[in-house]
């Protein structure tokens, strides 16, 4: 292996482990998940994308920082809190926050720490993760001043303490500057550490479901409630679509077999996740 400064990534989600697993999964991306303080958790891929050569061709591996651009996005867009790229190679660091659909904000820094981005990227920083305008806001500004004894590095730390203030703490071994094989290598074993593979749409659809089941609303899509409800469904449709049939009322029709095809599917999908592999019933999917 040649002697080429190293780079890393770590992908901060405002977001409990269990809530950022099924997303994750999505990227189709080996990585670690570990909670990071409170109603935070880090992802530490293994950087594969900016790691490998193209065999057999001249294709460079991609820049770091448009892959964590990239996959920031891709979990922010689908889901209901912001996510947190830093990234650093041997001539820049920096960092990407996506939030929903919003334009995402960025900055950088060189080597050296030499600020290369815009001030106003750290005010925005600011108001989408709900820092205080005053001390928070100060602070961040202090990182795009001149600091000639602070690197890129230490630049991105100062950014996470701030963020401490928040909730935030990383696992101890995740620290900016290191090569993603060091991070891997320093987080894996942690406490409550899992990895994230990729295995296929079956898989990650399934994963998906049980994250749903295992959340407040998923007594109601399987189980005793679940059958309840589809069964009352199934009654309540019934009588408004034969009587709508009688006299020829498509709305009501339509509004009779739409609860009957709602208690339909909430039967069939209890009894397939019971029948499936991993279900309660333990037959054959």
């Amino acid at each position: 292996m040649d002697a080429t400064p190293p780079v890393g990534a770590l992908l901060l989600c405002r977001a409990e482990p269990e809530t950022v697993r099924p997303v994750a999964h999505l990227l189709r991306e080996r990585m670690l998940l570990a909670p990071a303080g409170d109603g935070w958790s880090v992802l530490v891929p293994e950087g594969r994308p900016w790691q490998d050569h193209r065999a057999g061709t001249a294709e460079a591996a991609e820049p770091v920082d448009r892959v964590l651009g990239g996959w920031a996005t891709a979990l922010a867009v689908g889901s209901t809190w912001p996510v947190l790229a830093l990234w650093w190679d041997g001539d820049r660091a920096g960092y990407t926050l996506a939030a929903g659909f919003r334009r995402p904000v960025g900055y950088v820094w060189l080597a050296d720490g030499t600020p290369a981005g815009e001030d106003e990227a750290m005010r925005t920083f600011a108001e989408r993760l709900g820092l205080d305008p005053v001390p928070d806001v100060q602070a961040l500004e202090a990182l795009t001043g001149p600091g000639p004894e602070a690197d890129a590095a230490a630049r991105l730390r100062g950014l996470l303490a701030v963020l401490t203030r928040t909730g935030l703490k990383l696992p101890a071994g995740l620290d900016p500057g290191r090569s993603s094989a060091v991070l891997t290598a320093g987080a894996d074993g942690g406490p409550e550490v899992e990895w994230i593979e990729w295995t296929g749409w079956r898989d990650a659809v399934k994963v998906e479901l049980e994250a749903v089941e295992s959340s407040r609303v998923g007594p109601w899509l399987r189980g005793p409630k679940a059958r309840a409800l589809a069964g009352a469904q199934l009654a309540a449709g019934l009588p408004p679509a034969l009587w709508g049939a009688g006299r020829r009322s498509g709305g009501w029709v339509f509004a009779g077999a739409l609860l009957m095809v709602h208690g339909a599917l909430g039967l069939a999908y209890d009894r397939i996740r019971d029948d499936g592999p991993g279900g309660e019933g333990g037959g054959p999917a």
